[in-house]
């Protein structure tokens, strides 16, 4: 879904970037001061401060604005795929890094504006940590605003808030998080199943284009062997009648059998050719099926690589290789976290060879569930076989081959 040309993870994060940048209004101000930039510029010099700003105000203004730049980096690189498959370890450290900073903005600044902060990082969390994980993020992440609202003071030096109100206060901002929380995973969610939605509708595109080149081939082979079995005999009968005609008549009877003759013969040499073109052209595009499924995988980026002469005869081998290829695609976008996934096919003259890999985390090993020990059953049924290999960091690959030989 896109609205003015974004998509939804885009419009989360750019939302996210602009309630950061109202949260350093304050910031800016203080900074602004003429006083206080004065005495910033002083400190950092080793010169005197002036009388009615004190050390601990300069340090808590550039510890105010260190945080406020981490938070605002963290941030942006946590988003900056937000909407694709990324390694948790990359993710919960710019998570970590966001929330102290958040927390840091509240202690330096003596106000409740990490508060802000985390309910953006609520907003985006759905999309970056599995469920659970997300959950007790955005409530743990609340309770570090604890210790902030029991170190604020007054102008006295006397606390703000008791341990009751603190903790009244941190549940005040979860209530606040949690609306932002779920308005947020209802919208992963739906973008789930619209990507849900549109892998199926790849799957069903896929099968219905060869169905109909199944449907096709059949077609042809049946006309082809109706044309060899009734309009041949025929011609041949009819050959065959008008030889033994022109040993029964002479003179210019004799010569126009032999002309009939003649153009039978032709004729059957002309249905034979066209037999035999139908039977050579009975070939099975599955690159057009594989192009059908892989068209609007938004991540992982799919490379398709079809060799020129893979010429597919036997329904059943296509078969076998589009539901394989479905299944590893399907499994490389639930399960690999991967960026790319190359998939290849080639024909020589012993076999078909289908070779596929990506780039994603990989394993330290792999058991045959079902869909790897459907895909090896398959390449079983017509004579053919599967391996796979796998490793952390290392992605997973697939080769696959049938013998041209096999029989079904």
């Amino acid at each position: 879904m896109r609205f003015l040309g974004l998509s939804h993870v885009n419009w989360l994060r750019y939302a996210g970037l602009f309630t950061y940048g109202c949260v350093g209004i304050p910031l800016l101000r203080d900074s602004l001061d003429g006083a206080r930039f004065g005495a910033v510029m002083a400190w950092l010099g080793r010169q005197p401060l002036p009388g009615e700003i004190s050390e601990a105000d300069v340090i808590a203004l550039i510890g105010w604005w260190l945080a406020y730049i981490a938070f605002g980096v963290a941030f942006w690189f946590a988003t900056r795929d937000l909407g694709a498959s990324r390694a948790r370890f990359v993710r919960v450290p710019l998570l970590m890094a966001m929330n102290l900073a958040a927390v840091a903005i509240s202690w330096f600044s003596q106000s409740g504006l990490s508060g802000i902060l985390l309910l953006v990082i609520a907003g985006v969390l759905p999309w970056m940590l599995s469920s659970r994980a997300a959950t007790i993020w955005a409530i743990l992440q609340n309770a570090s605003l604890l210790p902030v609202f029991l170190g604020l003071t007054d102008e006295f030096g006397e606390p703000i808030y008791g341990w009751f109100d603190a903790v009244l206060q941190s549940f005040l901002y979860l209530g606040f998080s949690s609306f932002t929380f779920a308005t947020s995973v209802v919208a992963k969610d739906q973008a789930e199943a619209r990507e849900e939605q549109r892998r199926l509708n790849s799957e069903l595109r896929a099968t219905r284009a060869l169905l109909a080149e199944s449907s096709r081939i059949a077609e042809r082979v049946r006309i082809a062997r109706e044309l060899h079995d009734l309009v041949g005999h025929h011609l041949t009968v009819l050959t065959l009648n008008l030889e033994v005609a022109s040993h029964l008549v002479s003179g210019q009877g004799q010569e126009k059998v032999r002309q009939a003759q003649s153009v039978a013969k032709l004729l059957l040499s002309d249905v034979r050719e066209v037999v035999g073109q139908m039977r050579e052209d009975a070939e099975i595009d599955l690159g057009a099926a594989l192009k059908a499924l892989t068209d609007g995988v938004p991540e992982p980026k799919v490379h398709l690589d079809l060799n020129d002469s893979l010429k597919i005869e036997n329904p059943l081998f296509a078969h076998v290789l589009l539901r394989t290829a479905q299944e590893l695609l399907t499994n490389c976008m639930r399960h690999a976290e991967a960026r790319n996934f190359w998939l290849s096919l080639n024909q020589s003259k012993q076999r078909i060879e289908l070779n596929a890999h990506d780039d994603g985390r990989g394993a330290e090993a792999i058991s045959a569930g079902n869909g790897l020990s459907g895909m090896l059953e398959r390449f079983q049924e017509v004579g053919g076989g599967l391996n796979w290999q796998t490793a952390p960091g290392k992605g997973f690959s697939i080769e696959a081959w049938i013998p041209l030989e096999a029989k079904t």
